[in-house]
Formats: structure tokens, C-alpha cells, sequence
């Protein structure tokens, strides 16, 4: 029998903590409290957890703060951060830093629930393509990626990922829509001939300069578009959402 989560509860709201770890005991999980970043700290170079539900808005240094402070001495740990702010740079810097993913108070019970199960389930080795002839994209995406457990390769321009698609059977791809050489569209339906059965996203920066490729990319069955700066808690949804898709019809 798979032994349950030990799980740590860092809020400074006495009374939600109380309700979260009474819920999670009683379901078997090992749970502990602390009600600010410095004690969370603290718990962590104790004992280790398997997942952190973190609060965005402490006292003393924030739930970003935190996070970073954690990470460093528990690396493995899944952090799913908690806020009932409209805190978007906080959250949008969290997940960049790697954070598993965020939910919104007043809680979801049994969201948090298929959260802390979902974590603990490997990714079936799900592979995902980030195409992109910005480095710096790539490197980010692939990160963030990378840091919840999916394999992914990088590719800079449309040739190179029509050669990568040739030899991997690809979950995922991201694909920038302005590239060197052959545009987003073009290695689209290149890969779409090897990889069908691959969700590609597509990604721009150009709005409306890309309008009518974008339009075109949708209607040749491409899974949708995401403008840059990304999103990263969208882009982390949408893999979610693909990859229980897959394992639903599969």
C-alpha cells in the first residue's frame, strides 16, 4: 500500500489550517501547521514533506519568499500555493520559481484532494516539444516544465523540430508562431504528418500581426493559442488539461 502524503499547511489563518488538517487527517495524511514563512522554514529543515500548501500573504516575508527559502533545502518537495488575493505577479513569479500550481480561497476541498493525488502519480512520461527561437523562452518553459516532473526537449527553429517530431512521439508541443526560415504554421503542419497525434499550442507575441496564421493554425485542428507574455499558471492548466485528456481516451 503507497504510504500517504506528509503534507505542511502554512497559513496564518488559525482557523482555515485547523479545518485544512483536520479534513487531510481524517483522510489518512500526515499533517503539519505553521502560521508564518520563517516557522514553515523551519518545519522544513526538520523533517521532509511531500507537499506544501503555501499561503501567498504571510507576515514577515511572503508565500514567494518562502518558497524560494523552501526549495532550497527541499527541492523534491511539490508547493501548491494558497490565495484569496488577485495577486497575479506573485503568483505568475511562483510558478516561474517552480511551484506545482495555485489554488484560490475560499477552498476547493476536493480540488485540493485530486491535487495532492495528482502529484503524487507519475506523468506517464509525458513528452512535450517547446519550439521557440528565443533561448530564453525555451529555457523557462522548459524549466518550469521540467521542475513538475514532464521530459522536454527544446527546439529554435521549425526544421529542427520537424527532425525532433520525426524521431519522439511528442504529448505536447509548443510552437512559436514567428520563426526563422519556415513560420509556426508551415512546421505545424509538417509535424501534424509524422505526430498527429500530438496537441499543439501555438504561442505569439504579435497579436495581430499573426492574426490570419493564428486563424489558420486553429482551423487545421491546432489545440489553441497563447499570447505571450505567457501565463504560465494558463500554460500549466492547459497541459493538465491535455494530458487528462489523453489518458481518458487512451
Amino acid at each position: 500500500m503507497e504510504e500517504k502524503a506528509r503534507i505542511l499547511i502554512v497559513d496564518d489563518n488559525i482557523s482555515l489550517f485547523k479545518t485544512m488538517s483536520f479534513i487531510l487527517e481524517r483522510k489518512g495524511y500526515t499533517v503539519t501547521t505553521a502560521k508564518d514563512g520563517p516557522e514553515a522554514i523551519e518545519k522544513v529543515q526538520q523533517a521532509p514533506f511531500d507537499i506544501i500548501f503555501l499561503d501567498i500573504k504571510l507576515p514577515l516575508i511572503n508565500g514567494v519568499e518562502t518558497y524560494k527559502r523552501i526549495n532550497k533545502i527541499s527541492p523534491q518537495a511539490v508547493v501548491v500555493m494558497m490565495t484569496a488575493y488577485a495577486v497575479e505577479e506573485l503568483v505568475q513569479e511562483a510558478l516561474e520559481e517552480g511551484a506545482y500550481g495555485v489554488v484560490y480561497k475560499p477552498l476547493d476541498i476536493e480540488k485540493v484532494f485530486a491535487i495532492i493525488e495528482k502529484s503524487r502519480r507519475a506523468k506517464e512520461n509525458a513528452l512535450i516539444l517547446v519550439v521557440d527561437d528565443h533561448p530564453e523562452t525555451c529555457v523557462t518553459l522548459k524549466n518550469i516544465l521540467i521542475k513538475r516532473g514532464y521530459k522536454v526537449g527544446m527546439a529554435h527553429t521549425g526544421e529542427e523540430a520537424t527532425a525532433m517530431a520525426e524521431k519522439k512521439t511528442y504529448d505536447i508541443i509548443f510552437i512559436d508562431m514567428k520563426l526563422p526560415t519556415i513560420n509556426g504554421l508551415e512546421t505545424y503542419l509538417a509535424i501534424r504528418k509524422t505526430n498527429p497525434e500530438a496537441a499543439v499550442i501555438m504561442m505569439t507575441a504579435y497579436r495581430q500581426e499573426m492574426a490570419e496564421l493564428v486563424e489558420e493554425a486553429l482551423e487545421s485542428t491546432a489545440y489553441t493559442c497563447l499570447y505571450k507574455p505567457l501565463d504560465i499558471e494558463k500554460v500549466l492548466v492547459l497541459v493538465n488539461e491535455v494530458l487528462e485528456r489523453k489518458r481518458k481516451a487512451g
